[in-house]
């Protein structure tokens, strides 16, 4: 069985792993390398000019987030972020024998909560890792239920990065909010509430006052804006112990020269997400919906991944049964279709996705996931090539699965693989010359 010749068309549809950067921010930004370069921490003009750009940013951002300006740290991406939320209370507070070392998180967190709790593991701490229901929620009350008297931190993630379910986090606020209360613990007292929020700060209120969250990261490469920065949101009287000192910027939280170019991309780059969201999402969700509608009339055997109607607007996973996630994705790009089978950041491994185990999905599910997210200039136009493309590759990838093949052609199968190559067929699908 061969594909057809479908022309080849450029389409982005990996936004959960990283987005264009937005020309308005990149314009925002060139000022800040050549002209008004400072190094903020001088008292000179020159310095001033960088300082003034980044007390700016943050009260621009302050403004978002409904929140103190003193209460951003500006970090270098979203994992920072995590890590200092993650180890800058802990540390702290497991420490002080008043408090105790427990932590609570979820499954189907980001890597950069889980290892950090590995390592947090090896120090001493006891993790609970809440299970999710099959649709990958988190339930309010086995979070609170978890919480012991040595619980210093809860985190749980705003909206999960494979398959787009959006967590209860307001809700959980306010239970944690009600148990300190019945406990006996002030605002200022452990446990703390943190959310890694880079996934739906695109889609989703950042409003600390509805969420009720003690801290929050965000980053700017799923926004829009550039790579390598992000901001923890730190409420205060929230005690941090820092894991980058030196020149003791940023409050001493986070030391280090600022990135003011990145920090003011940073800025911008939320002004107009928060700006557009509203139509942004109606349309992405359109969208993707149209795409999930078509997806189930060309294709037989797919299931959905996450939350059928409580998910991001712009994420669509689903399993393909019978075949391996992998190798469609390679077919696919060879037509210009750039997705992903997983978390963005483990896209290289080929470990069976714990977002979608933990939903207790069969490991088959999970290797045979894929994830389209759409973004700011995804079109009609581009599902549809998507829709022209996927039908015979996932035909074709059946065809070839080892469920299908004789005991014969498995034999020559296995002898025949190899390397993926430019023309759209894998070595393995052909007979050596030799």
């Amino acid at each position: 069985m061969k594909l057809p010749d479908i022309p080849k068309r450029i389409v982005y549809l990996d936004h959960a792993a990283t987005t264009p950067t937005d020309a308005r921010v990149v314009e925002a930004m060139l000022p800040y390398f050549t002209e008004n370069f400072g190094n903020p921490s001088g008292l000179y003009a020159t310095a001033r000019e960088g300082a003034d750009a980044l007390s700016g940013a943050r009260e621009r951002i302050a403004k978002i987030l409904n929140c103190g300006p003193s209460e951003i740290i500006f970090t270098g991406g979203g994992t920072e972020s995590d890590n200092l939320a993650l180890f800058g209370v802990a540390r702290k507070y497991g420490a002080n024998p008043k408090w105790g070392k427990h932590i609570i998180t979820s499954q189907i967190e980001h890597h950069a909560v889980l290892l950090p709790t590995e390592v947090l593991k090896k120090e001493g701490f006891e993790i609970t890792e809440v299970g999710v229901n099959s649709d990958g929620e988190v339930s309010v009350d086995a979070v609170i239920a978890a919480i012991k008297k040595e619980t210093v931190l809860i985190s749980i993630m705003y909206a999960n990065n494979e398959v787009g379910t959006i967590e209860p986090i307001a809700e959980i606020g306010r239970a944690l909010a009600k148990w300190k209360k019945e406990n006996g613990r002030g605002p200022t007292e452990p446990p703390f509430f943190h959310t890694d929020a880079c996934q739906a700060a695109g889609a989703l209120s950042l409003d600390i006052a509805q969420l009720h969250v003690d801290l929050m990261t965000l980053n700017g490469s799923k926004i829009y804006g550039p790579k390598g920065v992000g901001l923890l949101y730190c409420r205060r009287g929230v005690g941090l112990l820092p894991h980058i000192v030196g020149g003791g910027q940023e409050n001493r939280m986070r030391s280090g020269t600022e990135n003011v170019p990145a920090i003011v991309g940073l800025a911008c780059a939320l002004e107009l997400v928060s700006e557009h969201r509203d139509a942004e999402n109606a349309r992405l969700a359109e969208l993707r919906d149209y795409l999930w509608r078509e997806i189930q009339a060309r294709v037989p055997k797919v299931v959905l991944n996450g939350h059928p109607s409580n998910r991001l607007p712009n994420n669509l996973n689903f399993t393909v049964l019978d075949i391996e996630g992998e190798a469609a994705l390679l077919y696919l790009d060879e037509y210009g279709i750039a997705i992903s089978t997983g978390s963005a950041c483990t896209s290289t491994s080929l470990d069976p996705s714990h977002v979608i185990l933990a939903m207790g999905k069969p490991y088959e599910y999970a290797h045979g996931s894929l994830r389209f997210t759409l973004g700011h200039s995804t079109t009609r136009e581009d599902i549809d090539h998507v829709l022209t493309v996927l039908p015979p590759v996932v035909a074709l990838l059946r065809s070839i699965s080892p469920i299908n093949l004789s005991l014969d052609q498995k034999q020559d199968d296995i002898a025949m693989r190899g390397a993926f190559v430019t023309d759209g067929t894998p070595h393995w699908m052909q007979k050596s010359s030799k």
